[in-house]
């Protein structure tokens, strides 16, 4: 999905219902038409859960199960074949102003240094050229970019970049952040040093954040829920509280007191799903 300049920016301080969930998917059902145009595909059967105000949910599930579709929904991108999504107990019914977005890739803009990337969702929400500066350095100085400001994306590291995309998105405060598997491009070191500074930014900002992922153990590591999602049509497996002590030790997670315990049981219901297609090739193949 490529997400435009305008997409970048939240309405972060609109009124909202602080009893109702931060996020909520109520019965979604996704249908999408076949290329032939004749008839459709069912990819989200029935999906309902919520996230809480503050709460970070991972939201893990094989291949092409509609994972990144519930992103988009929240994001308001896509409206929902049947069911609601709602933030803060409104209907998103629109493009979402109120929610951060941060893609895949760090989609930041080459012709713009790091400090005019970041500033940009304040300078088109036309916040005063002091303040803009100041919420910059802060983040900035968060996110451990210090020192770069006036370098062009090019001239920063892929982790650098990744950095500024949350940075971008952190800059507006908005109250809930997408973050559809960004740190999937990203070499093993540099992943677990982007795990430890994405914990560390959480907790300072407060933020709810929904975070899909691939990979099992930065799941584990870094939520207080995993919603599992089956393979199409995709429904609900569960919803795992991780139950672990924060702060999280992302570098060595397995010594991470009873870290294996809720990979283990996670591991379990992913793995009957991944075994589910392979028993219905073998039975096709049985009956041919």
């Amino acid at each position: 999905m490529r997400v435009d300049e305008t997409n970048v920016v939240a309405d972060a301080g609109e009124r909202h219902d602080t009893r109702a969930p931060a996020l909520e998917f109520d019965r979604v059902v996704q249908d999408f038409r076949l290329p032939s145009g004749k008839g459709s595909r069912r990819v989200l059967d029935t999906i309902s859960f919520a996230v809480r105000r503050g709460q970070f949910t991972a939201i893990v599930g094989p291949s092409g199960c509609g994972k990144s579709t519930l992103l988009h929904m929240a994001a308001g991108l896509l409206a929902p074949t049947s069911g609601a999504v709602r933030q803060d107990g409104v209907a998103i019914t629109s493009v979402n102003r109120a929610i951060g977005f941060v893609p895949q890739q760090a989609q930041l803009l080459a012709w713009k240094t790091l400090r005019e990337n970041v500033e940009l969702p304040l300078l088109l929400r036309q916040v005063p050229r002091d303040e803009r500066a100041e919420r910059v350095r802060e983040v900035l100085v968060a996110a451990g970019l210090a020192g770069f400001e006036d370098h062009y994306p090019h001239q920063l590291s892929g982790g650098m970049q990744k950095r500024a995309s949350i940075a971008r998105t952190l800059v507006y405060r908005p109250a809930t952040i997408l973050m559809d598997e960004p740190f999937g491009s990203l070499d093993a070191q540099t992943r677990m040093v982007m795990q430890d500074d994405l914990q560390s930014l959480w907790s300072r900002y407060s933020a709810t954040i929904v975070f899909v992922t691939h990979d099992l153990t930065e799941a584990v590591i870094l939520a207080d829920n995993i919603v599992l999602l089956g393979s199409q049509p995709t429904r609900l497996k569960a919803n795992v509280a991780i139950e672990l002590a924060r702060p999280r030790n992302v570098f060595q997670p397995f010594h991470t007191n009873r870290f294996a315990e809720f990979y283990d049981r996670v591991w379990a219901i992913f793995q009957s799903e991944l075994a589910r297609p392979a028993a219905e090739t073998v039975a096709a193949n049985a009956d041919a």
